[in-house]
């Protein structure tokens, strides 16, 4: 480990080329961008690529130096073949070192690939059994190192240490025209809503998530921006927008470049443990954060947000939260942990952030 970091280190006056590897999901690759950003700002030398779909592209284009190189893991680098054929693609492309922030089944086989090929191979240390043990109520309660952190540690073991403290939100991004054409002029507080996550246990019950959106439609000052996805998701928010007042659903009517564009000038998110509270954080965006069975101290809070954003449950009430690392485990009696937090209780806080 030394020797590569060394070498690498001693290469920084020269362009370092590094390869970031993260293939899903969309919460985890929004919180590769700070890191990055950081990154890039103090060794400006470095060429970093990133593998994962190139759909995740607009989220790095306002980051010199960063591109992206897409990962078809459906198609020619699926399998072990086709990760043999991912590999030796990449190595022409004149790779120095590789930062795994991913650390699953493809990836370790890429790490045994570019072992042969004498390239240095760094991993995300996803600290999986402090997770397990403070969702198993083992350890004490206590917040865990974030995701942000473990990423910024494997450019560490690179020779690349950087501060994430330094980090400074992008621009707002311009609104593109078909925005617009969608929103409208902003002549009121932009509020995003997202009441939707992987698991329903992260999920604001679809009742008490109408009476906030009543209560922040009536005001009169707040246009309610509401991002999904899926057609179920789609037929829920175009309900809302029919039923209330200031309520737009962007579901289906934007790509993500445009999405990106409209969430960088919102005045606040309120969503659940999911990606777009990573999205909003990464330019600065207040977040208002609603927790199920999942916590904070887990370590995927939204990155810079303050943890009293993070609405929580009756924790008394619940003590096993963290049920789970990720929310996909719900134990008998912890169906309804959501209901403990009143309607009344988001809406203040969204109201305090705007």
């Amino acid at each position: 480990m030394d020797q590569d970091r060394n070498s690498l280190s001693a290469n920084k006056g020269k362009s370092t080329h590094i390869l970031v590897i993260r293939f899903s999901a969309m919460g985890d690759i929004a919180m590769i961008v700070p890191v990055l950003s950081v990154l890039v700002k103090k060794y400006p030398e470095l060429t970093i690529t990133v593998l994962t779909r190139q759909f995740f592209a607009p989220l790095f284009s306002h980051l010199p130096n960063v591109r992206i190189y897409e990962a078809d893991l459906k198609g020619v680098h699926d399998g072990v073949l086709g990760l043999g054929t991912l590999a030796r693609e990449l190595r022409e492309e004149e790779i120095d070192a590789v930062a795994d922030l991913h650390d699953v089944l493809r990836t370790n086989v890429l790490r045994s690939l570019f072992y042969f090929y004498g390239i240095p191979f760094k991993q995300i240390d996803k600290g999986r059994s402090e997770k397990n043990a403070l969702a198993s109520n083992k350890k004490g309660f206590r917040q865990l190192k974030s995701t942000h952190q473990r990423y910024a540690d494997v450019f560490a073991d690179l020779g690349f240490p950087i501060d994430l403290s330094e980090y400074t939100p992008p621009q707002r991004r311009e609104l593109l025209p078909k925005v617009y054409d969608l929103i409208g002029k902003q002549s009121k507080k932009w509020l995003g809503i997202a009441p939707f996550a992987q698991h329903d246990s992260k999920c604001y019950p679809t009742d008490l998530m109408e009476e906030v959106i009543s209560d922040l439609s009536s005001k009169g000052n707040i246009k309610l921006i509401m991002f999904g996805g899926g057609e179920s998701e789609r037929e829920q928010l175009e309900e809302w927008e029919q039923k209330f007042d200031n309520c737009i659903s962007v579901v289906g009517k934007l790509s993500f470049a445009e999405e990106l564009s409209l969430i960088s000038n919102l005045d606040a998110m309120l969503s659940m443990d999911s990606g777009n509270a990573h999205l909003a954080a990464i330019f600065g965006i207040p977040v208002i954060s609603i927790w199920g069975v999942t916590h904070p101290f887990v370590g995927f809070k939204a990155f810079n947000q303050p943890i009293e954003n993070c609405i929580l449950p009756d924790l008394e009430k619940y003590p096993k939260i963290p049920t789970s690392v990720y929310g996909n485990k719900v134990p008998d009696g912890y169906e309804d942990v959501m209901r403990s937090i009143p309607p009344e209780k988001v809406v203040q806080k969204v109201l305090e952030n705007l």
